[in-house]
């Protein structure tokens, strides 16, 4: 994927492969998080039903890092967002050709 670009997203806009990799780097991130806020939620789950009193005061910790977890994908998302919004501008600099670069208007006849 070294030097390749994407141009998928209209307009002629290209990514680089260091964007791309960025992007996928973290959208792994992201899933790895989501796999073990699954296995969190079962074991509080488990131990909420089980209805011991250990196990319900150690959900206390389990939900603090769920949150945690939670919080770090939406600090993850943003900062794709950032990248992807800067990436775009850095492209769009270098776009010559005078078309519009956003908004997609569409020019009616009068």
């Amino acid at each position: 994927m070294e030097g390749d670009t994407f141009s998928g997203l209209g307009n002629g806009a290209q990514i680089d492969a260091k964007v791309m990799q960025t992007f996928q780097k973290s959208f792994v991130q992201v899933q790895n998080i989501f796999d073990q806020n699954r296995l969190l939620i079962n074991e509080i789950n488990q131990n909420h039903e089980s209805k011991v009193p250990d196990n319900l005061t150690r959900n206390v910790g389990l939900i603090r890092e769920l949150n945690n977890n939670i919080r770090r994908v939406y600090d993850l998302y943003a900062d794709l967002s950032s990248s992807f919004t800067k990436s775009r501008e850095v492209t769009s600099e270098g776009d010559s050709s005078g078309a519009v670069k956003s908004g997609h208007k569409r020019h009616r006849p009068v």
